[in-house]
Formats: structure tokens, C-alpha cells, sequence
């Protein structure tokens, strides 16, 4: 199996998804984390990773 690009979506849940269900805190950081990358690709501040 080739891993390209398209399966990084997929790979960061389920090793995010294992460590949530190992460290429920952890939940707290990867929700923060996503929302500040959201918010920085929406207000154009990460050019190349808007879609």
C-alpha cells in the first residue's frame, strides 16, 4: 500500500482517535488545535491549504 496524500486525513483520526480513547483530556487539545487551523486556513493565513 502506497500512503499518499490523500490518506493523511485518514491516518491523523485513527492515531487521534486511539489516543482520545486512551487520554480523554487529550480530546480538549486536538479540538483547540483543529479550530485554530480552521480558523487560520479560513482567514486565508495558510494560503497553500486553502481549498
Amino acid at each position: 500500500m502506497t500512503i499518499t496524500a490523500t490518506h493523511i486525513p485518514a491516518i491523523v483520526a485513527l492515531i487521534a482517535g486511539i489516543l482520545i480513547l486512551i487520554m480523554p483530556r487529550f480530546l480538549n487539545f486536538v479540538v483547540a488545535i483543529y479550530l485554530i487551523f480552521v480558523g487560520l486556513v479560513g482567514l486565508g493565513l495558510l494560503r497553500w491549504l486553502h481549498m
